[in-house]
């Protein structure tokens, strides 16, 4: 079993994961409506990766004999202002997520806790991942600007994410 600190600190992490794919199931909706189905798509990905994070963190605190406390979801609040507004937000949200995923490290360090440091190793891995793939899709949008063309195109890419 954990520590109760790792454990609510885990418990609060799977909150924010499945929070996170609300946000990206909301973002999707607004995107689909605009006409950009593949970057609807692509949030909507995003979405299914987020609820995994969280189901990820619920089994581990399962296998670990601890407790898994369930915490309402707010509902996502984000003003919708044109696609790169959209990425601007995910960045910072990412750069949020991967600073709890380092609390859960530090305390883990703190407890001497090598079993939830290992664990928790694949997320910060993942967080980075997550966080230069954002960037690089911002970058594009500020290249593009308004060039209906190429932001064409990058939905078309964006729709073939699997």
């Amino acid at each position: 079993m954990i520590s109760s600190a790792i454990n609510n600190i885990i418990n609060e992490q799977i909150n924010k994961e499945f929070y996170s794919g609300y946000l990206y199931l909301s973002m999707s909706a607004h995107l689909r409506e605009l006409g950009l189905f593949g970057f609807a798509h692509w949030t909507k990905m995003q979405a299914k990766e987020e609820v995994e994070h969280g189901l990820k963190l619920f089994d581990y605190l399962i296998e670990r004999n601890s407790f898994v406390t369930l915490k309402q979801i707010k509902t996502p609040e984000f003003e919708f202002n044109g696609i790169l507004s959209i990425f601007n937000h995910i960045y910072e949200h990412e750069k949020s997520i991967t600073a709890s995923v380092m609390q859960i490290a530090k305390a883990a360090e703190e407890e001497c806790d090598r079993t939830t440091l290992s664990f928790i190793d694949w997320f910060i891995n993942e967080q980075i991942e997550e966080e230069q793939n954002v960037k690089d899709i911002i970058k594009r949008l500020e290249l593009f600007g308004d060039n209906h063309a190429s932001l064409f195109l990058m939905d078309k890419e964006l729709g073939e994410r699997n």
